[in-house]
């Protein structure tokens, strides 16, 4: 039931992805989970705590965090149950919701967009809303390369992940994840006041990231093999396996390198960040660097399709 429920939940993200109608309205369930966040570092997070305190209570602030979202979980299960038959289609549309494979694109294409109607500002202020990297460091072809970035890892962290937490442990699962996620992203920083309160939840986050990414490379390139041919996606299957390590992300790196070889560009690399250079190795290395416009439209074309692969295996092993 968890493989046919999942199946309905990403063809209803697919067609209807995040309505602005509804989330104006109603608050996103994600926006909860970054307040019970908020709330947690504002009452444990203390700047004059010593190192083995911040890293304690930082731990403890994630177990909480992760306790009081499979609970909701399994409470909204109990609540879908009531339902009887119908209620493994309610779970659907409330997995749906944690699913992002509609709005990445959309945001992606938006880039596209951005820069075809407004030139380098309009690509820059588009992609500002999806990275965070400094846009005003950017030209045409870094706010390309950074939006295909975004678009591949976000596949594994928006799509993919959560997905493979539903099918491992229901609602309970994928609230936790999507918890976890939540605060790797507010809390997980190298900075002064994150690095040491952050750390369980930034480590936390590799953990549950490790095996989604790796599919999410898998299934890039098996879609890429439809789409720009078996012999580029032969190709950019080895610059994944040489290629994934070198990113500074343990996770990151595998659909990211699986995009560079699939569309023939180099991407990471250096960059800035509030100022600061990250200087961090390129992925296929010896590809092109002048990304543009039709660049984004060929990776969007392959993580559809790679949308699409992954559905329709779902949707194979549900009927198995």
């Amino acid at each position: 039931m968890h493989l046919l429920t999942l199946f309905l939940a990403l063809l209803i993200d697919r067609v209807l992805g995040d309505p602005d109608w509804l989330w104006k309205r109603v608050r996103h369930p994600v926006v909860l989970f970054g307040g019970a966040v908020s709330l947690a570092d504002g009452w444990l997070n203390k700047t004059d705590n010593s190192l083995y305190e911040k890293r304690r209570d930082g731990f403890v602030a994630i177990a909480g965090l992760l306790v009081l979202a499979a609970f909701a979980g399994l409470a909204v299960v109990w609540v879908c149950s009531l339902f009887g038959p119908f209620g493994f289609l309610l779970q659907a549309v409330i997995a749906s919701v944690f699913l992002a494979q509609k709005s990445l694109i959309d945001h992606v294409a938006t880039v596209s967009e951005g820069l075809t109607s407004g030139g380098l500002e309009g690509g820059r202020r588009a992609v500002s809303m999806i990275v965070g990297r400094d846009p005003n460091s950017l030209d045409e072809s870094g706010v390309c390369r950074a939006a295909i970035e975004s678009l591949a890892e976000n596949s594994s962290d928006g799509v993919i992940a959560p997905a493979f937490w539903f099918v491992v442990a229901g609602l309970p699962g994928l609230f936790a994840y999507k918890m976890l996620n939540t605060a790797d992203s507010m809390i997980g920083h190298m900075n002064e006041k994150y690095r040491d309160f952050g750390r369980a939840s930034a480590k936390l986050d590799d953990v549950a990231n490790w095996i989604p990414a790796r599919l999410t490379g898998l299934l890039l390139i098996a879609a890429g093999a439809l789409v720009v041919g078996g012999e580029r996606a032969r190709q950019a299957f080895g610059g994944m396996m040489r290629d994934a390590r070198l990113h500074r992300s343990p996770n990151a790196g595998w659909p990211e390198s699986a995009m560079a070889g699939l569309t023939g560009l180099a991407l990471a690399g250096p960059r800035i960040y509030n100022g600061d250079i990250a200087n961090e190795p390129m992925l296929n290395g010896s590809g092109r660097r002048d990304a543009g416009v039709t660049d984004i439209d060929a990776s969007i074309r392959i993580v559809a399709a790679m949308f699409t692969v992954f559905a329709g295996l779902i949707g194979l092993l549900a009927l198995v």
